[in-house]
């Protein structure tokens, strides 16, 4: 088990005072070893810490003094969410988006997790076949939730099928001891034609009403299917398809409506815009549970675009796989990358996000009064396949569209697809051959940007 190492120390803070310096590793914290963050924050909640301090160069550890009150931050950041070794997955699902990528990408994008810890800590979801009796022990004790369960189906055989692991029949077992503990737990369905839609979604949604009632929400997502995937199995959904889901949810979001007072499951945004649907009100996503699962997120923007004033659903929506490649700050969830307004702006504007992004963009847009506002939708040639959102555009496609910008342009990309200012394909945001703002996913900036406020500008060559 490696040790949680700082990475920053806050000004004037505890660890300040006491001299912990970035670079030191922190190897207990009143005589216990934290094997997570989530230990990390618990221990050095704590007044008055004794840590055992490793730096670099020193002969030996020493222990350290901190002063400080209960609940008063520490004020370091430390370099990873899980301090012993992530927990990978055992499964070999057919629709696995990982086993889709294409070689050659840095090596922590190829890590399966299905670590509950980094559902906890990230929202990302596990299929509970790593489970064990000392983590269910351990989450209903310290009551860790929420957390994000993959179900996919609830019939046994055809679970154990898609995961291709024989304990997928039987690790559904625990969602109904963390239920029955009274922990926070949302589900998620990755719908696959002629695997587990049709008959077997509405054979799901009954074994979720007869067995996991005391889920918080259940969202259905559409399968995502790169041109990389082998899966002779696998394909995109028709539109025809597309409209059975949304049928099979809306029948569904009435039953469980009047069996447990709220719809429980939820149609993935993607359905809507495949199915040239109207999105639904925002009432009809009930406090928005599955937001960052991407349920509810198109309605949410626009909603804030055209009412900026009105808020939104809070918390952070991740890039890809930023549970692998940053650790949370203080909190559990971290910013992905600060965007600051800089201030006005007169310049034409050019937005430049994914294909489904541009097809809820493209009415607002044109609402808002602006003739000076082109939409560029840039085709994620870099996944290919049915790839169409913007948190996996990569800086290969996006340089590619600004090539032909014109000059005099302001461009707006989303922070979606950055993780700590890289894009998927190892590209960074000084490797685009232009200047560009860096606009957060939501929609009151984006309106912000449009009524002429700059976001910080980041310069490519």
């Amino acid at each position: 088990m490696s040790a949680p190492t700082v990475t920053s120390v806050t000004a004037a803070s505890p660890a300040a005072r006491a001299g912990l310096a970035v670079g030191d590793e922190l190897l207990s914290i009143d005589g216990q070893e934290p094997r997570d963050v989530i230990d990390f924050q618990r221990l050095s909640d704590a007044s008055d810490l004794s840590v055992l301090v490793r730096r670099a160069g020193a002969p030996l550890p020493r222990v350290v003094r901190i002063d400080k009150a209960a609940g008063e931050p520490l004020g370091v950041e430390v370099s990873s969410a899980v301090f012993d070794r992530i927990r990978t997955c055992d499964n070999h699902c057919a629709f696995c988006f990982i086993y889709q990528l294409p070689k050659g990408m840095r090596r922590s994008l190829y890590l399966k997790d299905d670590d509950y810890r980094l559902s906890f800590l990230y929202g990302n979801f596990t299929t509970l076949t790593r489970f064990t009796e000392l983590d269910a022990e351990r989450i209903l004790t310290e009551r860790l939730g929420p957390l994000f369960v993959s179900i996919h189906t609830t019939d046994p055989e055809l679970r154990a099928h898609m995961l291709r692991n024989p304990k997928g029949a039987t690790s559904l077992r625990w969602l109904e001891v963390l239920l029955d503990g009274g922990i926070e737990v949302h589900g998620q369905i990755v719908v696959c034609p002629g695997v587990n839609d049709g008959a077997a979604l509405e054979d799901t949604l009954a074994g979720i009403l007869d067995r996991y009632a005391g889920l918080s929400s259940v969202g259905a997502v559409p399968l995502g299917l790169s041109r990389y995937s082998n899966e002779s199995e696998m394909r995109p959904h028709t539109l025809e398809e597309a409209e059975r889901v949304l049928n099979t949810i809306g029948e569904w979001q009435d039953l469980f409506k009047k069996a447990l007072g709220h719809r429980m499951v939820y149609a993935a945004d993607e359905y809507y815009l495949l199915a040239g649907r109207d999105l639904p009100s925002a009432r009809s996503y009930d406090g928005y549970p599955q937001h960052e699962n991407g349920i509810g997120m198109a309605r949410a923007f626009v909603e804030a675009f055209t009412q900026p004033a009105s808020g939104g659903p809070g918390g952070v929506r991740h890039g890809f796989f930023a549970s692998v490649d940053s650790a949370p700050a203080e909190g559990y969830r971290a910013p992905r990358l600060p965007s600051a307004p800089a201030g006005a702006d007169s310049r034409p504007v050019t937005i430049l996000t994914g294909t489904y992004g541009a097809r809820v963009l493209a009415p607002l847009v044109a609402a808002h009064g602006r003739e000076d506002v082109e939409l560029r939708a840039v085709e994620n040639q870099f996944f290919g396949g049915n790839i169409g959102v913007a948190g996996l555009l990569t800086g290969e496609d996006l340089a590619r569209a600004l090539e032909s910008v014109p000059a005099g342009s302001r461009c707006l990309v989303p922070d979606a697809c950055l993780n700590e200012g890289r894009f998927l394909d190892g590209l960074t945001l000084a490797d685009l051959p232009r200047p560009v703002e860096v606009v957060p996913t939501e929609g009151a900036s984006l309106r912000l940007a449009l009524d002429g406020t700059s976001f910080r500008p980041v310069c490519g060559q």
